[in-house]
């Protein structure tokens, strides 16, 4: 996969070139893709706005501009001038037996109303009990007692916003005796139940199969086709008995391997680049963005090209 990656960016000019190379040839997505996206860290807030990158959308953290007024406020309304914008939460807690925090559903609508998002995301998960907050993102029981209840605040947080939300699959390093069902399952019937969306993190999928010995591929293949909107890529640790998301690295080619698999079996789905830690200069992380670009015109044009033929045959 290495070499995969290092012959698309030698050998392409430049992603949009090929992009626009191959929808000449009848590869163009459909018209809900969003593109290809990176997470808006303060580290390029002066670089995005002076340079206005070729970068077909930004992806913001809900939480961090939750307040009113501020220079960051400031940047965050600029650039959403020139760019769309998708919303990802990491406080919804929706697993949590604590009643939903309505003041942060308040704040969250609020921004919502400013930004105009194409989608708000949170995780599949809980963050705390009896109003302590873990800072963590907690895996759940896979169960009925679970998917009732996840199902039930879920519908409350959509009608509360107006708005389908979609949710994210973590990366995890426990399991519960109390599960029923796997991850995938239990994340389809949420899904299925609620009527909500997923957002698919592929390197979450990684992480979590290294770490609980199970295929990725499994995961993959278990997951509603029409209920995946976004996919997000990023860089994890890896300690050889175990695997962390870190987000603090490039993503690895296990990862791109993953994402190339996914693609074969959901389509085109839009895709971002995360980086919380080491962040490095706005171009390199444009690049990776290139790099999933590329990957994804590659392959998605191979599948449509196959089709057109057993269509003349």
């Amino acid at each position: 996969m290495a070499l995969l990656v290092h012959n698309l960016i030698k050998h392409q000019a430049s992603a949009r070139e090929y992009a626009l190379s191959s929808a000449v040839k009848g590869i163009v997505p459909p018209d809900d893709f969003l593109g290809f996206g990176l997470g808006l860290r303060t580290d390029h807030f002066q670089d995005v706005l002076s340079t206005k990158p070729d970068i077909d959308w930004f992806e913001v953290v809900s939480e961090n501009f939750m307040v009113d007024g501020g220079k960051p406020k400031h940047y965050l309304h600029a650039i959403r001038e020139l760019y769309p914008m998708v919303m990802h939460g990491v406080s919804l807690s929706i697993g949590s037996t604590d009643p939903l925090n309505m003041q942060y559903l308040r704040q969250l609508k609020v921004l919502v109303n400013e930004l105009q998002p194409q989608w708000i995301s949170d995780h599949l998960c809980w963050t705390g009990v009896n109003q302590t907050n873990s800072h963590d993102l907690l895996p759940l029981p896979y169960n009925e007692e679970a998917l009732n209840h996840v199902c039930d605040r879920v519908d409350q947080v959509q009608n509360f916003l107006g708005r389908p939300i979609l949710l994210e699959n973590l990366s995890s390093y426990i399991t519960y005796k109390e599960s029923e069902m796997s991850e995938w399952e239990f994340f389809n019937k949420v899904a299925r139940q609620s009527g909500c969306n997923i957002l698919l993190d592929i390197n979450n999928i990684y992480v979590s199969a290294r770490n609980h010995e199970f295929k990725p591929q499994d995961y993959l293949e278990g997951i509603d086709k029409d209920k995946v909107k976004q996919f997000h890529l990023a860089g994890h640790t890896d300690y050889g008995n175990y695997v962390i998301d870190t987000h603090d690295h490039p993503v690895a080619d296990p990862v791109w391997a993953l994402y190339k698999q996914a693609l074969e079996r959901f389509g085109w789905v839009s895709t971002m680049i995360e980086r919380d830690d080491n962040i490095p200069p706005l171009a390199e992380l444009l690049a990776e963005v290139d790099i999933a670009r590329n990957i994804a015109y590659d392959t998605l044009g191979q599948l449509e090209r196959l089709k057109q033929r057993e269509i003349v045959t």
